[in-house]
């Protein structure tokens, strides 16, 4: 047996399973990649609009450390700077995610000692996945360049874009392939691969907006930056990320030589010495997803303190004609800029914050699939009783986390550029009035889950994408849409206009809500778990 014997089995294993996963990854990169393309198109068609738009970039930290790199007034380097930095990142978290569901993921439900009693090498299963999210990465990158190309813009400048995209992909796949090593769960493995992505992200805005080079050389996604597509194209900062991805693989490559199979570099930490007292359902659920709450709380904290201490900024770019902001005042129905872009950065956390519904439905499935949601119903707890507590916890941590929104952005918001005693309230009620529209994303998903189980990540993705597509934030972008009525936010009162929020729409969002509640808890109980 060599020591890749089995390699070319479990790659073509993994492509099946990415079947469904993958070509919506390679699709976002490339879709963003053109849309950029067309917007710099449409609202900068001239040289003088061209130059005008430099000129603020040039003019304010802030924007130099938003795109990344120096941009020039020319279509191709515009685009490429909108886009690159997202792309970047697009890449590497699909690499994070591929190599985690192939490696520790399978390994935490067993499969992987399966796979180990047939003539498979041990280093074949860590190959296979790495060897497969680096092949996304590089679709990814080669489809982007041949679409730009067919834009019209130059062909060499297009590989050398889409080269630096699938490098990414190759160089978080091999960090990813370390933590994988050193983890003692899929989840851990995955939180220190995000962890390592967030800093690369940024060390790289820091220095382009600090204009100090050294933190963007010693980022992985400052490495793409430094390609300079369209410009002089250096290729030989691809070399670096080779060679970078190659290192951390073969430092995972000893590493899974060292530890045994389900378990990580890291000692376990020892628990109590007696359990907590679990009352119930509510308690269980609390105690179970507490984590991911404080996490969230602190990630939803930090964006509503770094959109508030931006509102000085925001002032000045807002006294500027722009299109985009007529767009959103427009959409908003709102003459005054600074509380347009008030509510639009509230929104846009709402529609973050909606996606952690999601998530909790999600692992209300994964709860019954592991087998441990039937190991609970042993006990006198039944199936609805089990499932309302976690949705319970779902729907006040959903609150919660506006709520914080609310609190941190209407206080430094007031602090910074208004009076905190009329406008923290109004921020904090603006916050909780998202509410029922995020519960109502997640009600769609209970539905799902009830009903169609096997589907239930699927659709609960999809609810979620279509909401945040289709609804205010997008749209005025890129002047396309201002939202649509199939969406729950589009519903949400708008605090900052002189008007008095209207009542019934919220009432008929949570009618909505309930009914959908209803439908899943109903079809949950009367079919077969699992």
């Amino acid at each position: 047996m060599t020591a890749l014997t089995g390699t070319g089995h479990l790659v073509r294993l993994a492509l099946r399973r990415e079947r469904a996963i993958a070509p919506w990854w390679i699709l976002l990169i490339v879709a963003l990649g053109l849309a950029v393309v067309a917007y710099v198109n449409r609202n900068m068609g001239t040289d003088e609009l061209k130059h005008t738009y430099i000129n603020i970039i040039r003019s304010n930290a802030f924007l130099q450390g938003l795109g990344g790199a120096s941009v020039e007034p020319r279509l191709d380097v515009l685009a490429t700077w909108r886009s690159g930095g997202f792309l970047y990142v697009a890449s590497a978290f699909a690499a994070v995610m591929s190599v985690v569901r192939h490696t520790r993921r399978e390994e935490d439900a067993g499969r992987s000692e399966l796979i180990r009693s047939a003539v498979v090498s041990r280093q074949a299963q860590l190959t296979a996945a790495v060897l497969v999210a680096a092949g996304i990465g590089l679709t990814a990158g080669l489809c982007t360049a041949v679409a730009l190309i067919g834009t019209g813009l130059q062909p060499l400048g297009s590989f050398a874009y889409g080269a630096a995209v699938a490098a990414a992909g190759w160089v978080f796949a091999g960090l990813t392939a370390v933590a994988a090593q050193a983890a003692r769960n899929a989840r851990t493995a995955t939180a220190i691969g995000l962890a390592a992505l967030a800093v690369g992200y940024v060390m790289r805005y820091a220095g382009d907006a600090s204009g100090q080079q050294w933190p963007k050389y010693l980022s992985p996604i400052g490495w793409g930056h430094l390609v300079r597509p369209y410009q002089d194209e250096r290729w030989w900062m691809l070399g670096v990320s080779i060679a970078a991805g190659a290192v951390l693989l073969a430092v995972a490559y000893r590493l899974l030589a060292r530890r045994d199979l389900g378990a990580g570099l890291f000692p376990e930490r020892l628990g109590r010495a007696r359990a907590p007292e679990l009352r119930g359902p509510i308690s269980l659920a609390w105690r179970l997803h507490r984590s991911l709450l404080a996490k969230w709380a602190a990630g939803v904290a930090f964006f509503a303190a770094a959109a508030a201490g931006l509102s000085p900024l925001a002032r000045d770019l807002l006294s500027r004609p722009s299109l985009v902001v007529d767009n959103i005042r427009s959409l908003l129905g709102m003459s005054g800029t600074l509380g347009a872009y008030s509510w639009y950065l509230i929104l846009i956390l709402a529609y973050a914050v909606a996606l952690y519904p999601v998530l909790m439905i999600l692992r209300l499935r994964a709860e019954e699939t592991s087998g441990r949601a039937e190991a609970v119903q042993a006990t006198p707890m039944t199936r609805l009783r089990w499932a309302a507590g976690h949705l319970v916890v779902t729907g006040l941590g959903t609150a919660a986390l506006m709520a914080v929104a609310g609190l941190v952005f209407g206080t430094l918001y007031s602090l910074l550029a208004g009076d905190l005693t009329t406008d923290l309230p109004r921020f904090f009620a603006g916050a909780l009035a998202t509410v029922p529209a995020a519960w109502c994303v997640g009600a769609v998903c209970v539905l799902a889950y009830g009903l169609l189980p096997r589907a239930c990540a699927a659709i609960s993705w999809t609810a979620w994408a279509l909401t945040a597509a289709l609804g205010q934030v997008a749209g005025p972008l890129y002047g396309q849409w201002g939202g649509s009525p199939l969406e729950p936010f589009h519903y949400v009162p708008n605090v900052f206009t002189a008007t008095p929020a209207d009542i019934l729409p919220i009432a008929a969002l949570l009618a909505v809500t309930a009914a959908l509640l209803g439908g899943g808890l109903l079809c949950l109980r009367h079919r077969d778990f699992h």
